[in-house]
């Protein structure tokens, strides 16, 4: 006996039809695991004011969906081994803003802008340790020896200025001070002593 192979024809558009069923499922499965995803970020447990220092443990961990708006919030990894310093009021059980806290670093350093006479030496950049020095001009339109105000400043910046004065050429430099040395640097801006800025140490290179 001899068997007939039947030829089994598909519709083309019976394929295509399948086809847009299971990328319409895998769409909705996207969209629904997508809107399932959580991020761990950090509540307050109680009310936090201004000048609060807050350690990592003191801050609760919640799951929430934000998508890309949690990038707004602290996570627990964003919390240095220090801790944060509170700059805003955030209420008890909120969502912690990242721009609601700062560096803990803030409450012995400030941030400084001064205008130095003259060329700064190559290895004053951005992280550079320096000394601040100031020479007070004296009625005789002379400047006295120049002193120490500021032992081991911290260099955030290198502010491009062109602003010229009676000698030269005036460089801003915006500086981490000590909070103990602010009254003295602000006494020396408003004087108009001569301040130059010295690195504290040699680089090797």
């Amino acid at each position: 006996m001899t068997r007939t192979r039947r030829n089994v024809l598909v519709d083309p558009r019976l394929a295509i039809g399948l086809a847009l069923v299971v990328a319409s499922v895998v769409g909705v499965v996207g969209l629904v695991s997508a809107a399932d995803a959580t991020t761990p970020l950090l509540s307050a447990g109680e009310a936090l004011a201004p000048g609060d220092r807050v350690q990592r443990d003191e801050l609760v961990v919640v799951d929430v969906r934000l998508a890309a708006a949690a990038e707004h919030y602290l996570a627990p990894g964003d919390i240095p081994p220090e801790g944060v310093v509170v700059t805003r009021p955030v209420g008890e059980g909120e969502l912690v803003p990242i721009a609601a806290v700062g560096s803990a670093d803030g409450l012995r350093f400030a941030s400084l802008v001064l205008d130095v006479g003259g060329a700064l030496a190559a290895s004053v950049q951005s992280g550079s340790v320096v000394d601040v020095w100031a020479a007070r001009e004296s009625e005789a339109g002379r400047f006295g020896p120049p002193a120490v105000i500021v032992s081991g400043a911290i260099v955030v910046r290198l502010v491009e200025s062109e602003s010229i004065v009676v000698g030269g050429q005036t460089t801003a430099v915006e500086v981490l001070v000590p909070t103990s040395r602010i009254a003295r640097v602000l006494e020396a801006t408003a004087n108009s002593d001569a301040v130059s800025i010295v690195p504290a140490a040699i680089p090797v290179r």
